[in-house]
């Protein structure tokens, strides 16, 4: 049996499946949407690395004159917000 089972990976609670990012084609539409179920505790971990992700782009598009970079930041920083809200009303309804 697999050691790392639901209930033990989820200390913090679930995500809900509610935040949204990137903008589509039409205002009211989103293309992402965090799916429902998954740990919040990875969903954070993984926030932190889209983070740092962003933070790297961002720097090195700036020193570097790379505006495709600065974009990458901008989507990066979007979709780790998307993870952060949607864990964190996973955990309030725990």
């Amino acid at each position: 049996m697999d050691k790392d089972t639901p209930d033990r990976l989820g200390k913090l609670g679930w995500t809900v499946g509610s935040a949204t990012c990137l903008d589509g084609a039409t205002p009211e539409k989103k293309l992402f949407r965090v799916e429902p179920g998954n740990c919040a505790d990875h969903a954070l971990e993984q926030a932190s690395v889209l983070l740092d992700s962003a933070r790297r782009a961002s720097f090195i598009g700036v020193m570097d004159n790379e505006p495709v970079l600065i974009w990458a930041s901008h989507f990066l920083s979007e979709m780790a917000k998307a993870l952060m809200d949607d864990a964190h009303m996973g955990m309030q309804k725990t």
